[in-house]
């Protein structure tokens, strides 16, 4: 299946960093899935960034090394990074520093959102705001993939077999 045929997932710094902090977490499973056939992870150079930068400050040094491993097995496509009149246009509905995570996820065609921060992005002013890509919280498009599929294929993922999401 092509990266166009794919489904598109831009995943938020808050799922990396959750993702290195517990191997066996939801955000992890998501960077699973986004291995898969059916869907490509997308995220921005600012994203990762954010990510390695909390990663770096909160977590043991081998934590990085982690983060990197993921980023490496992901392989996210990295989309151009957002224009400050791009982010401005969001400005009202977010926080001036989470502006650039909704200016990039509209990059291309995305169809979700993951993220953790309920405050800025996860709330209900940003999910009924009428963006083209719904924003939800891992455990929510894993349970939402996990029902539009309902035909089972086996993951390693800490030995859990989860609906067609993994490879």
């Amino acid at each position: 299946m092509s990266a166009e045929a794919r489904t598109r997932v831009f995943i938020d710094a808050s799922v990396w960093i959750a993702a290195t902090g517990s191997p066996t977490g939801g955000s992890s499973l998501v960077l699973d899935v986004c291995r898969g056939m059916r869907y490509v992870a997308f995220c921005s150079q600012r994203v990762l960034l954010e990510a390695q930068t909390n990663i770096r400050d909160k977590f043991p040094a081998e934590a990085l090394v982690r983060f990197y491993r993921l980023l490496a097995a992901t392989a996210p496509e990295i989309v151009p990074p957002a224009t400050p009149g791009q982010e401005a246009q969001y400005d009202r509905l977010v926080t001036a520093k989470d502006a650039h995570v909704i200016a990039a996820a509209l990059h291309d065609r995305t169809q979700y959102l993951i993220t953790l921060d309920r405050k800025h992005l996860a709330n209900e002013a940003v999910r009924g705001a009428g963006l083209p890509f719904q924003v939800m919280l891992p455990g929510e498009f894993l349970q939402a993939q996990y029902r539009k599929t309902r035909f089972v294929t086996p993951s390693l993922h800490s030995g859990q077999a989860l609906s067609g999401l993994a490879p």
